[in-house]
């Protein structure tokens, strides 16, 4: 009898020490998760558009591309400007969803653009120099091209939505020529140019203006029958 209960005794002593064993297992385990998400964010969500989050590295990516595009520092946006770009990727995001874009960008303007975004960095003439430009605004070779076909692209599938419903008929070509071209031309003291040499030109800034009505006009109906979230939000929802 005293035998068996030294062996129970035994016994419990081990099942003690295994619990032991398990609880600091289970504490060092505990404390490394605690560690892990008390570690530097990554990347974060900045906006959600019908389900499809935009991180904040998408964000300063576009960033990027928008100031090596246009030779700028990009550490100079404004508050305002930097908003306006995140922006611009929810209506990218709402246009997306709208034409589902099933084909590559093509490659020949997607070159040109490429090519006129170099001419901005004369200081970029060897590949070596470029990279290291690239590097210092974030980006790749790749990732700009991307971007710049990704915009190429959606804008062609906008311009085979709505170029079709654009028509500019004389009149309106000369009543821009009379009210606006022809008391510019005199307010500036220049010769009166005939509408016959600017009738093309005219007629193509009129469909460019109504591209852009109708294209604001699309994106505010998107806008408002969609559900988008961004760190603003005051009551966890509102549409931008």
């Amino acid at each position: 009898m005293k035998l068996l209960m030294i062996k129970v005794e035994t016994i419990r002593l081990e099942t003690i020490n295994f619990g032991k064993h398990c609880a600091i297992v289970m504490a060092l385990t505990l404390a490394l998760a605690i560690s892990a998400l008390a570690g530097p964010v990554v990347d974060r969500i900045v906006a959600n558009v019908n389900g499809h989050v935009v991180l904040q590295s998408d964000w300063e990516q576009e960033l990027a591309v928008e100031a090596f595009s246009n030779a700028r520092d990009p550490d100079s946006f404004t508050a305002a400007e930097r908003n306006a770009a995140l922006d611009r990727l929810i209506d990218r995001e709402l246009l997306r969803e709208q034409l589902r874009p099933s084909q590559p960008p093509p490659a020949e303007p997607v070159a040109t653009r490429l090519a006129e975004v170099r001419k901005l960095h004369p200081d970029c003439a060897t590949d070596e120099a470029w990279h290291a430009k690239l590097q210092r605004y974030g980006l790749t070779t790749n990732s700009l091209e991307k971007r710049l076909g990704d915009q190429i692209q959606l804008m062609k599938l906008v311009e085979d939505r709505l170029r079709p419903s654009i028509q500019i008929d004389q009149r309106a070509v000369e009543s821009y020529y009379n009210d606006q071209l022809l008391p510019n031309m005199k307010r500036a003291g220049n010769r009166a140019t005939p509408l016959t040499e600017v009738f093309g030109r005219i007629k193509d800034l009129l469909a460019e203006q109504k591209m852009n009505e109708l294209l604001s006009g699309w994106l505010a109906s998107l806008r408002s029958g969609s559900h988008i979230l961004t760190p603003e939000s005051s009551a966890g929802e509102r549409n931008r």
